[in-house]
């Protein structure tokens, strides 16, 4: 092997652990958005496309709206969450598409009604498929699908 050719799988190598660790970032952030912005909508574009799709067991959403209309619920239903996410597979490059990867992660949280009843939450545990897409601005969600594998507490009214 030349020092070009080594050169190269250097460079390779890097820019995967760079997309890697990218992409990882993204799904904090969201994690992160989803408790500490929970009452503005202007961090959207900062972790989705425009034309993201989101798939949970209640319902569908797409695009912004769709995503704030799932944000209203969630902010008029609970006055605190705590989301936690880990154990990131990230699968890069799918087909053979540098600009794509698919994302699977284990997700739980804590939903609490009110404040001063911390005590009385709503509890979620599951898994999550996303497909993300390198734009212009970074890696960005597009399809994110939610599977519920076990709840605890009373839940939110989905007709809210």
């Amino acid at each position: 092997m030349t020092t070009l050719d080594e050169l190269a799988q250097i460079g390779a190598q890097v820019r995967t652990l760079a997309d890697r660790g990218a992409i990882t970032e993204l799904c904090d952030r969201y994690v992160h958005h989803l408790d500490a912005d929970r009452h503005n909508d202007t961090w959207f574009d900062s972790v989705f496309t425009a034309d993201v799709r989101f798939t949970f067991p209640f319902g569908e959403y797409k695009g912004f709206e769709g995503l704030a209309g799932f944000q209203q619920m969630a902010r008029t239903t609970f006055e605190r969450t705590h989301h936690l996410a880990g154990n990131y597979k990230v699968d890069l490059y799918p087909e053979g598409d540098e600009d794509a990867a698919r994302v699977r992660a284990h997700l739980m949280a804590v939903h609490v009604r009110q404040r001063e009843e911390p005590a009385a939450h709503f509890d979620i545990g599951g898994h999550y498929d996303a497909e993300v897409a390198r734009t212009p601005a970074g890696w960005r969600i597009r399809r994110f699908t939610f599977d519920l594998v076990w709840n605890a507490g009373q839940g939110p009214n989905t007709g809210h």
